[in-house]
């Protein structure tokens, strides 16, 4: 059976990597001096508390090619074939990491195929899923190979935020930067495109904007698969809940929580819809 490796960047959940078999790698945040494990040293809770109270902006950083040799060391015992996908690389090192952590393996019998998500958060987690699934159903690593690239073409995803600033002072703001000059009181919305973030717009209320993610769920022309993500626990998120489930009454969204890692860039209030589609 091949094994499916990701990164934190893709904010599955531990249940959804249990259930399928996903190891998940974690990105490390830098509050000064101090260094923390994303998901296991530091929480969302806590980091999202430390962003409004902590003198320090914190920083984020890949993991090492160490972790992912010592991780693929492990899994190559266990099977002949892994597929590792992960975070944009136009947004992070993860997939450089991942490479040089294969290169430190070159003896190994297992077939190691890397992966550039171009994607990052629920989008990374539907691709990654997707993945998953196909390798659960016992399908070959050329199958799966194929499986990823489909999905990664099939992803579409738009996320409202609160603010700029985090994603501003992060430094991963990418062609947004245009958003930034932009008033006060508007919510800007992004979108990924082959990997970087683009501006998709402004919304001039919190509403306005969940109406925008919904008309850009009615946009898809079949949804195969669904994720929502949220920065910080907000009544406005169980709205958009109940508004895509009204539009999609057939689809059982994932609902993820964006961890971390994301959340130094992100930052607090952020609302996000990802789409895979697929064809009738």
């Amino acid at each position: 059976m091949v094994k499916i490796v990701t990164d934190t960047g893709s904010d599955i959940t531990p249940e959804l990597a249990r259930q399928l078999g996903i190891t998940v790698v974690p990105l490390y945040l830098r509050f000064g001096e101090e260094f923390y494990r994303d998901g296991i040293d530091m929480d969302a809770d806590e980091l999202y508390r430390r962003l409004e109270t902590d003198p320090i902006h914190p920083t984020t950083s890949a993991p090492s090619p160490g972790d992912f040799t010592s991780i693929y060391k492990k899994l190559a015992q266990e099977s002949d074939s892994i597929v590792s996908i992960h975070i944009s690389s136009k947004l992070s090192a993860t997939y450089d990491a991942a490479l040089q952590g294969r290169e430190a393996l070159a003896e190994t019998k297992c077939q190691i195929e890397i992966i550039d998500s171009k994607s990052v958060t629920a989008g990374l987690a539907l691709i990654t899923i997707a993945a998953a699934t196909a390798a659960k159903a016992g399908q070959s690593l050329s199958q799966v190979v194929a499986q990823t690239s489909n999905a990664i073409r099939q992803i579409r995803m738009v996320g409202l935020l609160d603010t700029l600033k985090y994603v501003a002072k992060g430094g991963r703001i990418g062609r947004a930067a245009s958003l930034l000059g932009t008033a006060l009181n508007v919510k800007p919305m992004l979108t990924l495109r082959d990997g970087e973030v683009h501006p998709a717009g402004l919304a001039r209320t919190r509403d306005r904007g969940i109406a925008r993610l919904c008309d850009f769920v009615k946009s898809a022309v079949h949804v195969q698969d669904l994720a929502l993500a949220y920065s910080t626990p907000h009544s406005s998120f169980q709205t958009l809940v109940e508004k895509i489930a009204t539009l999609l009454p057939k689809i059982r969204p994932k609902i993820l929580r964006i961890g971390a890692a994301l959340g130094v860039h992100a930052g607090p209030g952020v609302l996000l819809v990802a789409i895979r589609e697929g064809e009738h």
